[in-house]
């Protein structure tokens, strides 16, 4: 039984880790690029959050609804004014640019928030449980794991039923004979940044309501979606879901095993896949 209990609240723990990468796995899938300032950001709309429930006394839902625009605004101009004048055949460039917009946004929040820990208030759902008879799920990690579902049937849809998403996969595929059909793959690309920062939120919402956060965790974030990335396959994102779903296995087996070895756990699982399969378990270009 406590080992079904351990399968059970692994699969749903890799919903949250499903939901940090779902943002990076669609800007990579995209145009190629890895933000190392991805963890950072969704620190950011975790804090955004919080200020809507703290100081305008909105809901923890209703918040995340008012800076998802935002954060959409804030990935649009990100990619416009900044990262589409780094972008090409060299990777270096982008990457130095995100890691220094990382670090900016750390020492920001630090400066803005102090280093003390936070949370979203979730009211009578922190502890609410559901008992399914052999096992009783906390309601939480079941909602965040339906959460990642729907976000990546919604970002699935978007990508294969419409416009939209003919003009994201023709981009990806080849961006300048997109650009001859009269695609812009510039404005491509800051859309695809600003939908990403509005998963970003979804997940900021979740990880402030689960635990604590404060201004130092985003690159440990960004470590969980990047496994969980490399796990399901660059760019697939029902992959990521899997590779979200596998880290979560990895660190709830580790910590039933022994407490210390949760984080190590799902590290080591990562390690595993990439000898095993280094391209992942669904390498894909868009999925």
């Amino acid at each position: 039984m406590i080992w079904l209990d351990t399968l059970v609240q692994g699969i749903l723990l890799g919903g949250l880790y499903a939901l940090f990468a779902a943002g990076l796995s669609l800007v990579f899938g995209i145009m190629r690029l890895v933000n190392l300032a991805h963890g950072d950001l969704i620190v950011f709309a975790a804090y955004l959050v919080l200020t809507g429930v703290t100081l305008l006394g909105l809901s923890p839902l209703t918040a995340a609804l008012v800076a998802a625009p935002v954060m959409f605004a804030l990935g649009w101009l990100l990619q416009s004014l900044v990262l589409n004048r780094v972008l090409g055949r060299d990777i270096l460039p982008p990457l130095l640019v995100t890691f220094g917009l990382s670090v900016a946004l750390q020492n920001g929040l630090l400066e803005g928030f102090s280093a003390d820990s936070r949370r979203i208030p979730a009211g009578a759902l922190e502890g609410a449980s559901l008992n399914l008879g052999v096992v009783t799920v906390g309601l939480m990690p079941l909602v965040t794991f339906a959460a990642a579902v729907l976000v990546i049937l919604a970002l699935s849809a978007l990508f294969f039923r419409t416009a939209l998403g003919r003009a994201f996969r023709a981009t990806s595929d080849d961006a300048v004979t997109a650009g001859l059909m009269g695609i812009e793959p510039k404005r491509v690309f800051a859309m695809a940044t600003g939908l990403a920062m509005v998963v970003v939120t979804i997940a900021a919402l979740f990880l402030g309501m689960r635990a604590n956060f404060d201004p130092s965790i985003g690159p440990a974030r960004l470590v969980y979606a990047f496994e969980a990335v490399i796990i399901g396959g660059l760019g697939s994102l029902w992959g990521t879901l899997a590779g979200g779903i596998v880290i979560g296995l990895a660190q709830t087996i580790g910590a039933t095993v022994n407490p210390e070895w949760q984080i190590l756990a799902g590290h080591l699982a990562f390690l595993a896949v990439l000898l095993l399969k280094p391209r992942g378990l669904f390498p894909r270009a868009v999925d």
